[in-house]
């Protein structure tokens, strides 16, 4: 069995440590605990792990976040992977710091990554993993929040929640993303 894990965030070491880019540092978090690397390839940056017989490739799209769908769409096809064992980490604003939800479907709530991958794929049948990066910025900046660094106090508390979000995508491609669900998402 084949996977497509979609990190999503933005190329360029100005947005490297934003709360956009929690997709990229997630999958980041993730080659550092198994000691993989990721290579630059088509579209992407891309990983291959290994987890109880399944096949795991990680990308990270690097067509920006507002084309992300571009190299999700093109990475299905090249590894005839089928949309149901695609999923993607993607920031949301909705939740509070810190959370993690797992969605089978949905709107893209007016994230532009989201809606790329669903004007490419023909709709929103697609898992996605929401972490959750908080709401704290005034009527107008959300732009400037998403795309400004964690706190350090952020900093500090992101890494055992990216290990939890490495449990749920094992979980994803072991048991399933209902089982997931009914799991993690409390």
């Amino acid at each position: 069995m084949k996977y497509l894990i979609a990190g999503l965030g933005n190329i360029g070491p100005e947005y490297e440590l934003t709360r956009h880019n929690i997709g990229f540092l997630v999958l980041d978090r993730i080659a550092d605990n198994h000691k993989f690397d990721f290579v630059t390839q088509r579209l992407a940056d891309k990983a291959e792990w290994k987890f109880k017989g399944k096949h795991i490739h990680l990308i990270k799209p690097n067509t920006y976040m507002n084309l992300s769908g571009k190299a999700i769409a093109y990475w299905l096809q090249e590894l005839k992977i089928p949309k149901e064992n695609l999923l993607v980490i993607v920031d949301d604003l909705a939740l509070p710091f810190g959370t993690l939800r797992m969605r089978t479907q949905g709107s893209s709530a007016g994230h532009n990554g989201l809606k790329n991958i669903e004007l490419l794929l023909g709709g929103q049948e697609y898992t996605r993993l929401r972490f959750g990066i908080g709401s704290n910025f005034q009527k107008g900046q959300q732009v400037d929040y998403v795309l400004s660094n964690f706190t350090q106090k952020e900093f500090e508390e992101l890494p055992p929640i990216m290990d939890k979000a490495e449990d749920i995508i094992k979980s994803f491609c072991t048991i399933g993303p209902e089982r997931t669900m009914n799991f993690f998402n409390k």
